[in-house]
């Protein structure tokens, strides 16, 4: 832990106290001057400080991400994660993936365990599914990878992407008010509005058939950010909370950790279908299924086992979608 690290842990344990810059500087052998950078830096990562006579504390609406934050939330289940918790990274898929894939290249001494997680507070280039961008600000948004070596077939890796799915709908609905519903096949809507995708990356072995490595990535739209999303945006996006609220990003953050686990630690991935399925916003309605070039309507009937999306042409056809993508289409 570095002397910014032990700064930030200090203030975190005051609560709501005030620690003066003479007491800090006491407890890490720092002059009152190295402290006073500390706290511009820590500033200068997100995190809001309130400065008086009495000396320093986290401001109600801090909300910076921080590893010892999201340790201490969670819990017993801290040991399973390795957390690398970093200001911005270009992508935390595409920092995990390139430490992974040095990782299966090292002569066989593998330097990253499963559960190694990389949390970010913004994105320089954040990806979504389809190539596309994904909105990353600093300050409003959580932005995590997790590294896995799960037992499935490549085929069946869609699951790592369903599963990630329902562990972001709990850990919504534990650390706010609000209901989470699922657009198949990523994506997470509060209110009517996205407010989280996710992107699974993986390493096939082609003699076994099997994944030699899975990262799967996932982005929480936890507040608006400043000066509301861009145009492009407006009519998709949304943000998780109205408001700000202390350590709701961390907490978010440990509590998606825990139920992915969860999910993640019954043989193949299986067992939260049903929670899936409840959580779809789109059995019965008219879509879209489109394919590449190709667009053709139909009706989503239901979601099956294997969390597919079981859709009815025009024509009277049916298909379980195991991939793809879908547009509610608007009442005629």
């Amino acid at each position: 832990m570095n002397t910014k690290q032990q700064v930030a842990l200090l203030l975190e344990q005051a609560g709501d106290g005030y620690v003066s810059g003479s007491a800090i500087a006491e407890r890490l052998g720092l002059t009152r001057a190295a402290v006073w950078k500390c706290i511009r830096q820590l500033e200068a990562d997100g995190y809001r400080i309130e400065s008086a006579k009495r000396g320093y504390r986290l401001s109600p609406e801090n909300d910076a991400v921080s590893e010892n934050s999201v340790r201490g939330f969670l819990g017993d289940l801290s040991g399973i994660f390795d957390l690398e918790v970093l200001p911005e990274v270009d992508s935390t898929n595409t920092y995990l993936k390139s430490a992974a894939a040095r990782a299966q290249h090292s002569g066989g001494q593998e330097t990253l365990r499963d559960w190694h997680t990389v949390i970010a507070g913004s994105q320089s280039g954040g990806r979504g599914r389809m190539g596309r961008s994904f909105l990353s600000p600093p300050g409003t948004g959580l932005y995590l990878s997790v590294l896995l070596r799960p037992r499935i077939p490549a085929e069946k890796a869609v699951r790592i992407t369903t599963a990630a799915a329902v562990a972001a709908c709990l850990a919504i609905e534990a650390c706010t008010d609000e209901r989470a519903e699922i657009k198949w096949v990523n994506d997470v809507f509060v209110r009517g509005r996205k407010t989280c995708g996710i992107l699974t990356e993986a390493s096939v072995n082609l003699e076994s058939g099997g994944l030699d490595w899975a990262v799967m990535g996932i982005g929480f739209n936890v507040y608006e950010p400043e000066g509301g999303f861009p145009e492009e945006l407006k009519q998709i996006a949304g943000a998780v909370s109205q408001t700000r609220q202390r350590n709701l990003r961390s907490r978010i953050a440990a509590e998606f950790l825990r139920e992915f686990y969860r999910v993640c630690s019954t043989p193949e991935l299986t067992g939260y279908a049903d929670e899936y399925r409840q959580r779809s916003f789109l059995i019965g309605k008219k879509i879209t299924v489109i394919s590449g070039n190709t667009q053709k309507p139909a009706r989503a009937v239901d979601v099956d086992g294997e969390c597919r999306l079981v859709v009815e042409y025009e024509d009277g056809t049916a298909e379980a979608l195991s991939s793809g993508e879908v547009s509610v289409r608007t009442a005629e």
